[in-house]
């Protein structure tokens, strides 16, 4: 179970974050940006979840400060302001996903699950999806016991779209964050991969990989 750290300066709305959040997650709550850096300082949280417009000290303040402190836990930001402008400044502080108010709790949930699998990831290096692991350290993937052998790119794709279940990536977008920017290599070179990937697990019950036409493929994690 995460611990969420909410931070917003309207009661009725943090009383109604906690409640519908505390069924599937640990919740501390505050009241602004003072009160939340003082618990970061007792408490270990996983996720932030923080209002922009508060008095005193605002989200982009907030958020600003943990980064500097080199706290990294993922941040949502909550707000009623959908300029552009405005999200760029919340990313340019260091937040890592934004909604708007009134916010769909569906939809939020949705987020930190993804923000909160992505963190794992990266803290662990570790992909494992049922009796799959993927382990970025040593580059090798483990299936019920059994290791199988990739190559360095066939390893890094499916790292890729394993960390992102679900994300439609372009072929172009594997092409850089796979081969590189610099990389002569062309499209073809990524479908050929994508087949190989294919074929060596076939016959696995935890994901597939999956052609999304017109677009580009994506990883689907079997239910």
């Amino acid at each position: 179970m995460a611990n969420i750290m909410i931070v917003e300066d309207d009661a009725n709305i943090r009383l109604l974050l906690e409640a519908r959040l505390k069924s599937r997650h640990s919740v501390t709550a505050a009241c602004g940006g003072e009160q939340a850096l003082d618990l970061f300082e007792k408490i270990d949280v996983d996720l932030l979840i923080t209002d922009i417009m508060m008095p005193e000290m605002d989200g982009y303040e907030l958020v600003q400060k943990l980064r500097a402190r080199g706290i990294t836990v993922p941040v949502i930001m909550l707000t009623a302001k959908d300029a552009i402008s405005d999200k760029g400044r919340g990313f340019a502080v260091g937040c890592d996903d934004y909604m708007t108010k009134p916010v769909n709790f569906e939809e939020l949930g949705w987020r930190i699950d993804a923000l909160l699998r992505r963190s794992k990831i990266a803290n662990e290096g570790k992909i494992v999806i049922g009796d799959v692991v993927i382990d970025s350290d040593s580059f090798t993937v483990n299936r019920g016991g059994r290791s199988e052998e990739l190559t360095t790119k066939e390893f890094k794709l499916l790292y890729l779209l394993l960390s992102y279940p679900e994300k439609i990536f372009t072929k172009e977008q594997l092409l850089d964050k796979v081969w590189g920017y610099s990389s002569e290599s062309e499209e073809t070179t990524v479908r050929t991969h994508i087949n190989r990937l294919r074929n060596r697990f076939e016959d696995c019950g935890e994901f597939e990989i999956v052609t999304v036409r017109g677009m580009g493929y994506k990883a689907v994690i079997k239910k």
